[in-house]
């Protein structure tokens, strides 16, 4: 119904030509970060040539199925808005490399996701991501892939053994091996009890024993050396001399 929801910002094409920047790599950007969209602007169908798309930090919730029209797509940027499902369209971009997903709401992944094989980075942290498909394994191009800050309790083994991975981020996740450690067990021996005896009440074996410990333990401390409350200069043969012959020049300055 109308005036529900935030409208956002409606772009128009021209707006939209004077947002294409060429990038440092000489592939076209056009750049709609910070917009304040709502609505994915269908007047940029006019432009779906450009290599690079910027529609980060918007407020757009869902991504329609004519995005499948950027088929020379190679940077998708698409991080801090609150898109909660990404479209089955979105496995025809063929040519991305990159893929920023990040700071949404996502809970689910398309299967379709898996056919973008020439992805090289994905960014899916910061969202609500219970699960990852066993399938995302087939992205064998992948080097760096961000899943932290979801609600993750395993990571596919098919991922972490993906062949170019450099990077994984997977933390902030509920994962049984970020669980506390428990307690390390305490290695020393301790006694619970201890009873003073003077020495005459001593039998010949144990006190012999308690002289072999004492002497240990004066060796002990005969090796440890003792701080010394005065210090020392070795280096320094006469204190303050180069101080001194300096004393009425430094007063000059």
């Amino acid at each position: 119904p109308k005036g529900k929801g935030p409208q956002g910002k409606r772009i128009t094409l021209k707006v939209a030509k004077n947002s294409v920047r060429v990038a440092f790599n000489g592939r076209r950007r056009l750049d709609l970060s910070k917009m304040g969209i709502a609505t994915f602007p269908k007047c940029i169908l006019e432009l779906a040539d450009v290599e690079e798309l910027d529609l980060s930090r918007n407020m757009l919730k869902k991504i329609p199925n004519i995005i499948e029209k950027f088929q020379n797509l190679m940077w998708l940027d698409l991080h801090s808005n609150q898109i909660d499902e990404l479209p089955a369209a979105i496995g025809t971009l063929r040519n991305l490399t990159y893929l920023n997903l990040c700071n949404n709401k996502l809970k689910g992944l398309p299967e379709e996701l898996t056919l973008l094989r020439s992805l090289r980075i994905l960014n899916l942290g910061l969202n609500s991501l219970e699960t990852v498909p066993t399938t995302l394994g087939t992205l064998r191009e992948l080097t760096e892939l961000g899943l932290f800050d979801n609600a993750l309790t395993i990571i596919p083994k098919s991922v972490k053994k993906l062949p170019k991975l450099e990077k994984l981020n997977v933390k902030r996740n509920p994962l049984p091996e970020f669980a506390e450690e428990e307690e390390p067990i305490d290695t020393v021996k301790r006694i619970e009890s201890l009873y003073l005896v003077e020495k005459k009440d001593l039998c010949g074996s144990c006190l012999q024993t308690c002289q072999g410990e004492r002497d240990e333990l004066h060796k002990l401390e005969d090796m440890t050396p003792c701080p010394s409350n005065k210090p020392s200069f070795p280096s320094l043969v006469t204190p303050n001399s180069s101080a001194r012959e300096n004393q009425e020049e430094w007063r000059m300055k």
